[in-house]
């Protein structure tokens, strides 16, 4: 009994720290991305402007990490939020974190370049960057200017 408390004891320390597990996949240069799961995520890259992976859907995100990307997607405007639920296939929750080299789901993709996570949304989003980011790419159209609200000069 002793000797199985030990052994869950050391899975949980490890699976707890998945940059551990990251740092150790690059140090050996081992591969574990599939080329399907590869396959998936170039095709939703590519062929979408906007795209989270994420733990469910847009419509019913099943994390609070989820749901602020998509809370936060949707304050700024962005009707269409194209998502791929990594808790639907295995090989695409650990494949997308190869992918990109980051050890966190959601991840946000724009015009094929990997944005950052929850945090990074946040903070974009504090600053005005993702607004910026959003308009620069196509996905919000510019604002109008605001109109002068000076009376008209009549002839």
């Amino acid at each position: 009994m002793f000797r199985s408390l030990i052994h869950n004891a050391s899975l949980r320390s490890i699976s707890a720290r998945p940059s551990v597990l990251l740092a150790a996949k690059r140090a050996i240069g081992a591969r574990f991305i599939t080329d399907r799961a590869k396959a998936t995520i170039d095709g939703a890259v590519k062929d979408n402007d906007l795209v989270v992976f994420m733990k469910g859907t847009p419509d019913e995100p099943m994390c609070g990490f989820s749901r602020a990307v998509i809370q936060i997607l949707q304050m700024h405007g962005v009707d269409e939020i194209a998502g791929v639920d990594c808790l639907q296939d295995p090989e695409i929750r650990e494949g997308i974190k190869e992918y990109t080299d980051w050890p966190t789901i959601p991840q946000i993709y724009v015009k094929g370049e990997f944005i950052g996570g929850c945090d990074v949304m946040v903070q974009m989003h504090q600053s005005g960057e993702l607004h910026e980011l959003l308009v620069k790419e196509g996905i919000l159209s510019a604002e109008p200017e605001p109109e002068s609200e000076e009376p008209a000069k009549k002839d």
